[in-house]
């Protein structure tokens, strides 16, 4: 009853006139973001949080998960209409999406993705609210050496999982921990790595760091593209999906939303891996396999179920660990602190209408983007249109101004075009950026958890070792870092077994 009761003062808390219409400018823009080919949701979060200054945080946090899960809302029209997607995580919606949309069922596909989406999202929710407090309960019992382990393993899965090489992402973050260690150290107040400037005394900026590395990278990424849409031009029709479709998805949307909420509260794996993982779960349990690439609905309604799920999963452990499940929690984490509240267990009991009110805002949030999705889907379709000529200075102007108005300094604009090149020169290494964030965020408060675990233990460094959860946190770390050398021998043996036949 407990839940209950804190969910009803959530929906009191939510809908305040004001969290009403930040929550829909919230749907509204991720939604925005979503449809527009190549911004993707870690940019569009980076780049709007200036917006949610001088808010209520916890109208800030309404307004920024909204932007989070309205962006896989929006995802599949793209992949649906121009074969394009959006997002990474509808990548698999492209494949029965755009095979409907040129059979005549644009309608159809695209209403049983809003559909699907709104299920799932309602779904990932309810399960949320299930598994916060159990794991709320259960942190809070945690001491610095279980934090500094925790943080530990965030860093090297999520570093790790967001890219192509675990290498990669590994380094990565380690060059955001390094830019974490600019500034005063808190205990001693010696200077560091500030070379003079007294404009680095309090570190690097967080929200510069952000928009160059995702907005201004992403701008000048594309900058040397030669892109060109092609919109679907048949006339959509038949948006409410017939029986027979309700029939063929139903099953889908449930596996797709199970799979989604379980993958996105893994740290690292994401929306995408989990839209891709509903797609195959749901190809090898079809009795028509063969159906899958030409058109089959459920194609559509495993991945969009999965990739809302997901988003809603991903805020598990960001609420109650406050560690982040993905590239946008991790700058939605980051957005947390710049409100001045500490994430993890504690937030649940000294922010009660932060957490429930989001939580209760994404069940209206939900219900906003099905009445959105719909409706709406001539506006969407028209600004998929939008030149890029047009839409990059659009972003580059909401970057710089974004930037300096949180301070009014321009040494934070300099910051943000620092880091818009080395966003762009990870972005040509293949070198994937949300880690770098991560590293950012999690260095101080690792540094701030470590120290305390050794003063308590008087410097005895086997107090990480000693304590069961710490050992064991440490332990799972370990393997994932054994991980890239254990694949290095296997390819090895395999190379040489070749070579003696």
């Amino acid at each position: 009853m407990e839940v209950f009761d804190n969910l009803l003062y959530g929906f009191k808390v939510a809908t305040t006139p004001v969290n009403l219409l930040y929550c829909f400018f919230g749907v509204f823009l991720g939604t925005l973001v979503g449809v527009l080919p190549g911004l993707g949701t870690v940019t569009g979060v980076a780049i709007l949080i200036p917006l949610t200054f001088g808010m209520n945080p916890t109208t800030a946090m309404i307004m920024l998960a909204g932007i989070y899960y309205g962006a896989q809302y929006g995802g599949s029209t793209t992949a649906i209409l121009l074969n394009l997607p959006g997002e990474s995580t509808s990548i698999m919606t492209c494949l029965d999406g755009y095979q409907m949309a040129r059979q005549g069922r644009a309608g159809p596909a695209l209403g049983m993705a809003a559909f699907a989406s709104f299920i799932a999202g309602t779904f990932s929710v309810l399960m949320l609210m299930l598994v916060a407090k159990p794991l709320v309960t259960v942190a809070l019992g945690f001491g610095p050496a279980e934090y500094t382990a925790l943080m530990i393993l965030a860093l090297s899965t999520i570093g790790g999982l967001l890219g192509e090489s675990v290498v990669k992402g590994l380094i990565a973050a380690a060059l955001g921990l390094m830019l974490g260690t600019v500034g005063t150290d808190a205990m001693t107040g010696v200077a560091r790595y500030t070379y003079g400037a007294p404009k680095l005394l309090d570190g690097v900026s967080f929200l510069a760091v952000t928009v160059g590395l995702f907005g201004v990278a992403e701008v000048l990424e594309n900058a040397e593209r030669s892109l060109r849409q092609e919109v679907y031009a048949g006339k959509i029709k038949g948006l409410l999906p017939k029986f027979s479709d309700w029939a063929q998805a139903k099953l889908a949307i449930l596996r797709g939303s199970c799979i989604g909420f379980a993958v996105g509260m893994l740290p690292g794996a994401g929306a995408t891996a989990a839209s891709m993982l509903a797609y195959l779960a749901e190809k090898k349990a079809s009795r028509q396999p063969e159906r899958f690439g030409k058109g089959a609905i459920e194609g559509v309604a495993a991945p969009e179920a999965a990739n809302n799920a997901a988003a809603g999963g991903a805020l598990v452990p960001l609420l109650t660990l406050g560690i982040p499940g993905s590239g946008t929690t991790a700058v939605m984490l980051g957005a947390l602190m710049l409100y001045g509240l500490r994430p993890g267990p504690q937030l649940l009991e000294k922010n009660p209408d932060l957490v429930w009110g989001l939580i209760a805002s994404m069940y209206i949030g939900n219900a906003m983007l099905l009445l959105l999705n719909l409706p709406l889907i001539g506006l969407w379709v028209r600004i998929i249109q939008i030149p890029y000529p047009i839409l990059f200075p659009l972003i580059l102007f909401f970057s710089f101004v974004g930037t300096y108005a949180v301070d009014n300094d321009i040494f934070d604009v300099y910051v943000m075009l620092a880091a818009g090149v080395l966003g762009y020169v990870l972005r040509k290494l293949r070198f994937p950026e949300a880690p770098v964030i991560l590293g950012l965020v999690l260095g101080p408060m690792l540094e701030d958890q470590m120290r305390r675990a050794l003063t308590l233990s008087l410097g005895d460094v086997t107090v990480f070792v000693t304590r069961p959860v710490s050992a064991t946190l440490f332990a799972l770390a370990l393997v994932y870092w054994l991980l890239p050398a254990l694949n290095w021998l296997r390819a090895r043996r395999s190379y040489f077994a070749i070579r003696q036949r």
